[in-house]
């Protein structure tokens, strides 16, 4: 057992200057050497096309360009190099876990993946130039797990599986870009099945009209349903599924424990909890509960926490537009491995 932490950052301005920002941030880490680390063991199973990956941005998501390029300036690397670590275009995905079930007024959702890509950083962030502020967990620099964004649209995602990889974007920066540049479900859904998907995963959407639909998308095909629980399978797209999925059936069981007339507090302490059938301690095997969020889209606020049984920390989007302080600048916890976040 380990203590944990995440720390909570705000930034308001351009993509260009925000990019700049992080990369002063990074060089106060040992992220970019554990990176390093990283890509002498497991050597990238995709290429790079600077020219193709630009229009690919300049097309779905100029402003995060602009952020890559303020990294790039920040950290005097190659642009290569910049798209190896924050670009996240054509990138190969390990598996993972998750689960998420929502109401009309909540989206409660476990993160499950390995530390070792946890960023441990929670961004609040206001473009300056082009998109919608919003407030979430932060992936790979660039990328986004969950969160919610000023209009009140929620976002999370679950791994399906990683076969049969095409061309384009992988999840944490199609969260990002769903959250910056949709403004509700209806927005999301249409950028979901337009956008080109590198891996297979569901995209669990929620805005303040209380209506949840899930994506189901693959490099192949895309699909849309409505529904409360999601796990590690597609209920639509099943030739796709991965042949063992004991694990994801096992969770979707437990889940549906859970009903619309729960309160989110009970329904996040269901989730969080060691014997609830849904939290998990399989770090080591990529598909450990790192964080349980809990997002209110009409309230623009989030219930999050590090680990098992801690409190949660409660955050504000609308109050920090405002023009309110940042209630902490730290998440805390605990979670039961000797394996550490990417910046440490």
């Amino acid at each position: 057992m380990q203590q944990v932490r995440s720390v909570i950052t705000e930034f308001k301005g351009t993509h260009y200057d925000f990019g700049r920002s992080q990369a002063e941030w990074l060089k106060t880490t040992l992220m970019m050497e554990n990176r390093a680390k990283e890509w002498r063991k497991r050597r990238p199973r995709f290429d790079i096309n600077i020219d193709e990956t630009m229009h690919a941005f300049m097309k779905y998501a100029p402003g995060i360009w602009e952020e890559l390029i303020g990294l790039q300036d920040g950290l005097h690397m190659d642009m290569t190099q910049v798209l190896l670590n924050f670009g996240h275009y054509r990138v190969y995905a390990k598996p993972s876990g998750c689960s998420v079930f929502t109401t009309e007024d909540y989206m409660v959702r476990n993160y499950d993946y390995h530390p070792a890509t946890y960023d441990g950083r929670f961004t609040f962030y206001k473009p300056s130039d082009i998109g919608y502020a919003t407030m979430a967990p932060v992936s790979r620099i660039t990328g986004r797990m969950d969160g919610v964004n000023e209009h009140g649209l929620v976002m999370g995602y679950n791994f399906m599986h990683r076969k049969a990889p095409g061309d384009g974007f992988v999840c944490y920066m199609i969260g990002r870009m769903v959250l910056e540049y949709c403004k509700n479900v209806d927005d999301a859904v249409a950028f979901l099945k337009e956008i080109p998907h590198r891996s297979s995963f569901s995209y669990i959407l929620l805005d303040p009209s209380g209506i949840t639909k899930i994506v189901e998308a693959t490099p192949r095909d895309k699909t849309v349903r409505n529904h409360h629980y999601c796990t590690n399978h597609f209920e639509v797209l099943t030739h796709e599924n991965r042949r063992v999925l004991d694990d994801s059936h096992m969770r979707m069981h437990h889940l549906k424990q859970l009903n619309g007339q729960m309160d989110a507090a009970h329904a996040f302490q269901l989730m969080n909890q060691h014997d609830g059938g849904i939290f998990s301690d399989k770090y080591s095997s990529w598909s450990g509960t790192i964080h349980t969020s809990c997002y209110h889209p009409k309230k623009l606020t989030c219930d999050i926490t590090l680990g098992a049984g801690s409190k949660p920390v409660q955050l504000s989007l609308r109050d920090w537009l405002d023009g309110k302080p940042l209630p902490q600048y730290e998440i805390t916890g605990q979670i039961d491995t000797h394996l550490t976040f990417a910046s440490e």
